[in-house]
């Protein structure tokens, strides 16, 4: 499928009411859980894309879109939300995420970005030559693999008490 911008919106601005409604108000225990060392639980899901609403899309496109001397991005700490959620609880979490994301897509939005914008080029640290296209698709296709880890990680919290069912439930062992 070819990126269409206002396909992608469509998209990055449901996230979080996915998110708030998949994980508002759920016991702690829901929120807690990962899948072992160095992975996410759905509590670091939020706050890792709150980093990224931060420092990732929104402040490479602007890199991308001046086109200055220096179009590489900064490298993107994936474990940010370690140091930066702490304390917070996960409703505040969905808050902010949903603030960020709003103010986010009102900025994209103003840009009225044109094919020649979107064919701009940054530098990413570690893929090289990147296109403001291909930043945008990555955002939306970020949101859906969250989406798709945090409901993985909490079916797993399941995957004894399924019984017989496990067979059927391919989610359980991914």
């Amino acid at each position: 499928m070819l990126f269409r911008l206002n396909e992608g919106i469509a998209v990055l601005e449901r996230t979080p009411a996915t998110f708030r409604a998949l994980l508002g108000g759920l016991p702690d225990s829901w929120a807690a859980v990962n899948e072992g060392p160095d992975t996410f639980s759905p509590f670091d899901n939020i706050g890792h894309l709150i980093h990224g609403e931060r420092t990732d899309w929104i402040p490479r496109a602007r890199i991308v879109l001046a086109q200055g001397a220096n179009r590489r991005f900064e490298p993107y700490d994936r474990f940010a939300q370690q140091r930066e959620s702490k304390g917070k609880s996960l409703t505040e979490l969905l808050e902010e995420f949903a603030h960020l994301r709003a103010e986010n897509l009102t900025a994209l939005r103003d840009w009225k970005l044109s094919e020649r914008e979107l064919a701009l080029e940054g530098e990413h640290p570690a893929l090289g030559v990147v296109t403001l296209r291909q930043l945008l698709a990555a955002w939306v296709a970020h949101d859906l693999g969250h989406i798709a880890q945090t409901t993985r990680v909490m079916a797993k919290q399941y995957r004894d008490a399924v019984g017989p069912w496990r067979a059927y439930l391919p989610i359980l062992d991914r």
